[in-house]
């Protein structure tokens, strides 16, 4: 018989899996390669339909992915110019929502339209904003993706769990024996935390007792040979919400790595996340060294990646069949994100998923 852990353990009253999203803040819904010139693409955020529009000319736009007549999904219809036709009877949309010219009509008779998203795209990702109130002004960057110093992936999924656990997952270093088959022996050791306002961050280092690091992790510090058994780097992970980034240091100033990682809920009860990860590597003093070694790093990061998916995705599992968070945590740093996830979640989210009214603008 499986025993309910004793509310000791308890944390809040709320359940964190349960905590929304919080709309007010810019989330990715696509990349910039997905949404070709003169096409549509339909993405999503917390259950809401959302189709992002890409005109020949002029800039990117996003709408709520309904028409307002018969409600079928304005994805499925024709960019024309700088507007979006229905597929249905042909009503035709501009940028801002409004609906400009239905064929069967008289002139000046227009319906209602739908609502608009603002929406900006930078450095290979499309950013909508969900929520209600006025935006914020477009991220500046995106981790190091604009810096010629270094060299960029993107790459990302749909992971099936709630986007807490991604941030666990990632501020949690003390995982590593999971990718034990990946990395090898590592021993990360805990050198502290600072936080802020809507912000917290963890410091690691790592040693590799009696053993080199495998060629992906070489690659991405910088070098093929290091010193085995020496805590050789430094790592700073950090929830700067809704999104979160890694950096590491081998020596100097700036990151041999910068990683940039944003999850957007998905489905109504944000039991599924896209989760998007912009990988920075600097590169390093002789040219073409890195190059060659990308594709070692590719399969390297990816791997992780699919692990790290695959072990949140029982979590969420685990979370469904005992139908609460039953966690037994005992790291510090994650009752302090665990905290901050639900101070900055959306306030008011019910805790049964329920999709939000997002109204219309």
């Amino acid at each position: 018989m499986t025993v309910r852990p004793d509310n000791a353990w308890s944390e809040a009253s709320v359940d964190l899996r349960k905590v929304g999203a919080n709309p007010d803040y810019w989330y990715p819904v696509a990349w910039s390669h997905e949404v070709k010139s003169g096409q549509t693409f339909a993405a999503r955020f917390a259950g809401e339909p959302i189709v992002l529009v890409r005109p020949s000319e002029g800039a990117i736009f996003a709408l709520e992915d309904r028409c307002a007549h018969r409600q079928v999904p304005l994805s499925k219809g024709t960019v024309d110019g700088c507007t979006l036709r229905c597929v249905y009877h042909g009503w035709r949309y501009d940028a801002s929502g409004d609906c400009i010219d239905v064929p069967y009509l008289g002139k000046g008779k227009r319906p209602n339209g739908v609502r608009r998203y603002p929406c900006f795209e930078r450095d290979g990702l499309i950013f909508v904003w969900p929520g209600t109130g006025p935006a914020a002004a477009p991220l500046p960057r995106i981790g190091a993706a604009a810096d010629t110093a270094y060299k960029t992936r993107r790459f990302g999924k749909l992971v099936a769990c709630h986007y807490t656990f991604m941030h666990e997952n990632l501020m949690d270093m003390n995982h590593q024996f999971l990718h034990r088959r990946t990395t090898g022996k590592v021993v990360p050791r805990y050198l502290g935390s600072r936080a802020g306002e809507r912000w917290m961050e963890v410091d690691y280092s790592f040693a590799r007792p009696g053993e080199k690091p495998p060629l992906g992790e070489a690659v991405i510090v910088g070098g093929l040979r290091g010193r085995a058994g020496t805590a050789r780097d430094l790592m700073t992970v950090r929830t700067e919400y809704p999104y979160q980034t890694l950096q590491m240091w081998t020596k100097g100033d700036a990151p041999v790595l910068n990683v940039w990682l944003g999850y957007t809920p998905i489905d109504a009860a944000q039991r599924r996340n896209r989760t998007f990860v912009v990988l920075s590597v600097r590169k390093p003093r002789i040219p073409g060294i890195l190059d060659l070694g990308w594709p070692v790093l590719a399969w390297f990061t990816n791997r992780v990646f699919s692990e790290d998916c695959e072990i949140v995705e029982m979590e969420q599992a685990a979370h469904d069949a005992q139908g609460a968070d039953w966690n037994r945590e005992v790291f510090p740093p994650i009752h302090a994100l665990r905290k901050l996830l639900r101070e900055c979640g959306e306030p008011g989210s019910s805790p049964d998923g329920a999709q939000r009214n997002p109204g219309r603008t």
